[in-house]
């Protein structure tokens, strides 16, 4: 007697995604990059220079206020995501979690705005991320749930230029917005603006009630738990994406204050915005060229394991070419590296995931390893440049974490 067939949520996809359903899902997956972004590039280094109290250092406010930023998204990303997996509205199991979180992602945004202290700027960047993650995670799921194997390269290509786009965008409103309020309610009025695209004209696939995994607390943190014995190779497609992802967030953290302090540009945020361009530019002639070519050849190790070589030259040329053009080299090699990283890394993670009817919460597991490097950076970085050779000694920290989790995606053995 066979199997009845799974219905159309939990099937694996098999018809190749449309434009518009890839433009949209870009679009949504930018805005809530500016939403995040915008404030990480400028405003919260902005606003911790004012608000820090006398005696201590901003670095040390950013550290305390992104740290535990980080902390809430490491955590909401998979929670959403589990929620999402068990959610039978008509509406389907993805696009109710879209619009919930670009909203109150917004309110955030807005609550932030108004923040006069450390502790209220603490908080209001806290409901930034557990909002804007419960729409990520959502949006994130939404590919493996819609797009085959075989195209998971070129969309996730087109999905990373969109992110890297929300990043300009972001640091662009921020640096032109005329002030830090001004900032913040432009990146909550984009946040909104760029999701209901994909909430309003795409149908997302109901699960029926009937299929829907037990809906329990027990059931729901039971499920945080991914034995790596069981799938060794979801294990190590994490470690090598956290690693990578931990290179990169000790180089980028303290950009503002490394060109303020250590080059002295006269307009340390204009530079900011230089170099992010830069980074833009070469990382989108890469991102989706990557992903294609992936999927053309069918083989992802090696482009993530070159990606991974080449973001290590980066960050090396920030330790030991400490000049403007210096910055503006190791801002071009990583958005080369970076770009390939983004797409072909995140078709990859796609292809060990252990099941269909959990892929919302395994992706958000995933996504811990893009928002723990977010902990992880700050604690690294403030001891390293206060105490222990200064940014020089911080960017071969990064470029020595970076080549180490390149290297370990050899040991992935299902997927070539």
């Amino acid at each position: 007697m066979s199997r009845p067939a799974a219905p159309e949520a939990l099937a694996e996809p098999t018809e190749r995604a449309g434009r518009g359903w890839t433009a949209s899902l870009s679009l949504a997956n930018g805005a809530i990059w500016v939403g995040w972004y915008g404030p990480l590039q400028i405003l919260l280094a902005l606003q911790a220079a004012e608000l820090a109290p006398p005696g201590t250092a901003k670095e040390s406010v950013l550290a305390w206020v992104t740290g535990a930023g980080a902390a809430v998204s490491m955590v909401a990303n998979p929670l959403f995501g589990a929620l999402s997996d068990r959610t039978a509205s008509r509406f389907g199991r993805r696009a109710p979690w879209v619009l919930a979180g670009v909203l109150g992602g917004a309110g955030a945004l807005v609550l932030l705005a108004g923040a006069g202290t450390v502790p209220a700027m603490a908080l209001g960047w806290c409901l930034v991320q557990l909002t804007l993650n419960a729409a990520f995670a959502a949006i994130t799921a939404a590919v493996p749930d819609r797009v085959p194997q075989r195209q998971r390269g070129a969309v996730g290509g087109w999905v990373g230029a969109a992110q890297i786009l929300g990043v300009v965008a972001g640091t662009g409103l921020a640096t032109v917005a005329g002030g830090v309020v001004a900032g913040y309610l432009a990146c909550a009025g984009f946040v909104v603006l760029g999701a209901l695209p994909y909430v309003l004209a795409h149908r997302d696939p109901a699960l029926p009630a009937a299929r829907r995994p037990a809906l329990t607390w027990r059931a729901v943190l039971a499920g945080f738990w991914i034995s790596p014995r069981r799938h060794p190779d979801l294990g190590w497609a994490w470690l090598t994406r956290f690693l990578i992802n931990l290179g990169n967030a000790l180089a980028l953290l303290y950009l503002l204050y490394y060109l303020r302090d250590v080059l002295h540009r006269p307009d340390p945020d204009g530079g900011v915005l230089v170099l992010t361009a830069v980074n833009a530019v070469t990382l989108l002639g890469t991102v989706v060229v990557g992903g294609l070519w992936s999927d053309r050849v069918g083989r992802r190790q090696p482009f993530v394991l070159g990606a991974g070589v080449i973001m290590t030259a980066a960050t090396g040329l920030l330790a030991g070419w400490q000049t403007w053009p210096g910055a503006l080299c190791a801002a071009a090699l990583l958005g080369v590296g970076f770009g390939v990283f983004t797409s072909v890394d995140f078709a990859l993670m796609t292809e060990v995931l252990p099941a269909a009817a959990h892929r919302g919460k395994d992706m958000g597991l995933i996504n811990i390893a893009n928002a723990l490097p977010q902990v992880a950076a700050p604690a690294l970085a403030a001891p390293i440049v206060q105490h222990l050779g200064g940014y020089r000694a911080l960017y071969c920290v990064a470029a020595a974490v970076g080549l180490l989790g390149a290297l370990l995606v050899r040991r992935i053995r299902g997927v070539a």
